[in-house]
């Protein structure tokens, strides 16, 4: 049998997580693993291709390679464009377009007029050949084309995912300054924890890092239930997509899992944290406890405390959060010894207060603010 066509890939990832990405795509298959600046390159055969939006949490979106071509100007991408590759049966012009753009080339530095110029490539083909052409739309595209532009080549790629892969579908998309799923995915994943010692989060908010917590370890997919761009490719296999999403739900895992608690002081945001925990099948999973964090008693452990406190850069006071970051070092050095500590950190001086001293300081990038997931061991 001829070997199976292997797609080249670029998966989209949360900067600071690009190593956690690469291993993650890796345990699905994918091969030729290669950790980028917020992506990952990678070949996958179109199992693995769809194995990966089914099954990854830490991506925003993955993209399949269409092309790539020299690009020294604004004319050698219009032509690169429309030579790249046979667009007869991928552009068809009832469907529906957009085209988003990154990086740069000589007279080619903004990525909006980029993307501008492989649109009027793209419908000027359509023009020609079917005497009509796309519309282009900004939310919820048929397809949507991605452009990169640097060191004299242009890539062209088209988003497999749709909606970014981040949308779980568990929470409304308000929020207080929400901390994205799949970035939450990657930070979980960095702590090593599975499932087998007790988890909690004295400051839960709507629950974010528990719920992708307990899903990661019961294995429950997040792209499950929810549509894909790719289904609308030319080249989609539904036999093949149909046994990708048969095997990805039967992956459930049935092992019990060790205490996973969560604390918050608002009444309304500790709802909105159950009932995303229960959106997200796993609301039976997770212990909620409405209070303060100063009083918070963990599950019987050791185990693993995770947590997101205010930084001082979109919520709270600082005097107050100076406060808030000293007692929660006194809580867990009082209540949690033997446990570790992850917390995510946007502000050094309020972690300063909490007057501990980490063994590990992971650089990412939360919503544009520069952090550090900081590991404490609590003697």
């Amino acid at each position: 049998m001829p070997e199976p066509q292997r797609l080249s890939c670029i998966a989209v990832v949360p900067q600071g997580l690009e190593q956690a990405g690469a291993e993650e795509l890796q345990e699905l298959g994918a091969v030729g693993v290669k950790a980028l600046r917020r992506a990952v390159g990678f070949q996958a055969d179109q199992a693995c291709f769809y194995r990966a939006q089914l099954r990854s949490r830490l991506p925003f979106r993955i993209l399949r390679q269409l092309g790539s071509f020299p690009c020294r100007s604004r004319d050698e991408l219009f032509w690169g464009v429309q030579r790249c590759i046979d667009w007869e049966t991928w552009l068809k012009p009832e469907l529906s377009l957009r085209v988003d753009a990154t990086g740069s080339a000589p007279g080619l530095n903004h990525s909006h007029y980029s993307a501008l110029q492989v649109k009027n490539a793209l419908v000027d083909w359509q023009q020609q050949r079917f005497g009509e052409r796309s519309s282009v739309d900004l939310e919820q595209p048929d397809l949507s084309f991605h452009i990169h532009l640097g060191g004299g080549q242009a890539t062209l790629s088209i988003d497999g995912s749709g909606e970014s892969l981040h949308r779980r579908g568990y929470r409304p998309r308000m929020g207080l300054a929400p901390l994205k799923e799949n970035l939450a995915a990657g930070l979980l994943r960095l702590t090593g924890w599975d499932g087998s010692v007790p988890l909690a989060d004295p400051l839960c908010g709507s629950g974010t890092l528990l719920i992708e917590a307990a899903c990661m370890a019961k294995r429950l997919h997040s792209g499950l239930g929810r549509s894909f761009a790719l289904e609308r490719w030319p080249d989609f296999n539904p036999e093949l997509w149909q046994r990708e999403n048969a095997a990805a739900t039967a992956d459930a895992s049935d092992q019990p899992l060790a205490a996973i608690k969560g604390n918050e002081l608002e009444r309304s945001v500790l709802e909105q944290a159950q009932d995303n925990a229960d959106a997200a099948g796993v609301g039976d999973l997770i212990t909620w406890q409405l209070g303060d964090c100063r009083q918070f008693e963990p599950p019987q452990g050791p185990g693993i405390l995770v947590c997101n406190p205010p930084y001082g850069e979109r919520l709270g006071d600082r005097e107050q959060l100076e406060v808030l970051y000293s007692d929660l070092g006194q809580m867990v050095k009082e209540r949690c010894s033997g446990w570790s500590l992850w917390l995510l950190s946007g502000n050094p001086e309020l972690t300063g207060a909490l007057r501990m001293k980490a063994s590990r300081r992971i650089p990412v990038s939360n919503g544009g603010i520069d952090c550090r997931w900081l590991h404490y061991e609590i003697r």
